[in-house]
């Protein structure tokens, strides 16, 4: 269900979270920025719900949440995204385990007073946690039905009844329904985690986080059939990526470059199509910075999210109270990335969303 009731949403805020990570970020055509990540438990298990906050100050402060998806203790509300599409309207989009499936809720107009959503829906099965992107021919979604294994206690995932893979979906109605098109299954795939990119020749492009860093797969039907998987040579250390392309027609690559584990979180551009990159603007060098989603703006800036020290429970032997537990973003250009370092008026790093700490 999403929760906007003011008073159903205190158990939610920061006072009451103890870790968070994963996040996404939207920023509207009149400026308010949206950030959404998930929280609950101590650790990544039933009873997570996904958190959605906002600034209306360029992201100088933030809201504690202003809706919140949540399924109950014997759920979770997970891997959550959101996307503002070409009508202007902000998809809050979040995945259910162990139900396995993909729910979504629509805020016709994000820079509104008081935000209004439609009834939560189904948009497909399983997970979905990077946007969609927008072709000729409609909208297609990266979702994911993880393989056997990945989920061991929490159900979800591989459940039997629907094709393991990276699939991508259609929508040709604007989102009114939904078609699932091809499917990768690209080798030592781990958690999928797929981004969709159109090339400038119409070819659809998917990466794939794997455990030697991003696979990579072509469509040249839109989506509807894949080539065999590859390694795209990109790199990272087995996490989540961004790869996007900007209206300057140039590619945009957020990854741990010359990393040591989740370190060294790097933008970079491509003037060719992604066959060599330029500019590697540090914007995190520390150790457990990762999971990258991008906005760029109507003010031509890049709003980049990623976590700091999520402090979920993930081993007996880390303390994890002294975790930054933080929620950052990143203010940058495209003339910033290419020379390397901040140079543009406004630009910032290390922007604070939300800090437990």
């Amino acid at each position: 269900m999403l929760i906007t009731n003011p008073a159903s949403l205190e158990r939610f805020s920061s006072a009451n979270r103890l870790w968070q990570g994963i996040p996404s970020i939207e920023v509207t055509a009149n400026g308010r920025i949206f950030a959404v990540f998930y929280s609950g438990g101590e650790t990544e298990c039933f009873g997570n719900f996904a958190a959605l906050v906002m600034s209306d100050d360029g992201g100088a402060t933030f809201s504690e949440p202003v809706a919140v998806a949540y399924v109950g203790e014997d759920a979770r509300a997970y891997d959550s995204c959101l996307w503002i599409d070409p009508r202007g309207r902000l998809w809050f989009i979040w995945s259910v385990m162990p139900d396995s499936r993909v729910e979504f809720a629509l805020c016709e107009d994000p820079d509104a007073d008081g935000l209004v959503w439609s009834d939560v829906r189904l948009l497909a099965h399983d997970i979905m946690l990077n946007k969609p992107i927008v072709t000729a021919e409609g909208w297609l979604f990266p979702v994911a039905v993880w393989k056997p294994g990945l989920t061991a206690g929490l159900a979800g995932g591989s459940d039997g009844l629907h094709e393991t893979g990276a699939h991508v979906y259609l929508s040709r109605d604007e989102g009114e329904t939904f078609e699932k098109l091809g499917t990768v299954d690209a080798p030592e795939r781990w958690f999928d985690e797929h981004m969709l990119l159109e090339k400038k020749n119409g070819d659809i492009e998917m990466y794939i986080r794997t455990r030697y860093g991003i696979g990579k797969a072509v469509s040249s039907d839109g989506g509807r059939t894949f080539g065999e998987a590859y390694d795209s040579g990109l790199g990272g250390p087995n996490s989540r990526f961004y790869i996007g392309r900007l209206r300057s027609g140039r590619i945009l690559l957020v990854n741990h470059y010359n990393f040591r584990g989740r370190n060294n979180l790097t933008a970079m551009l491509s003037d060719d199509e992604g066959e060599t990159w330029k500019g590697f603007l540090l914007l995190d060098g520390r150790d457990n910075v990762s999971y990258p989603d991008v906005k760029e703006a109507d003010d031509g800036f890049l709003y980049i999210i990623y976590d700091h020290e999520r402090g979920a429970r993930y081993s007996r032997d880390v303390d994890y109270s002294t975790y930054e537990k933080a929620i950052l973003m990143a203010k940058i250009t495209e003339a910033d990335i290419l020379a390397g370092e901040l140079i543009t008026e406004g630009s910032q790093l290390r922007m604070t969303v939300s800090r437990l700490s």
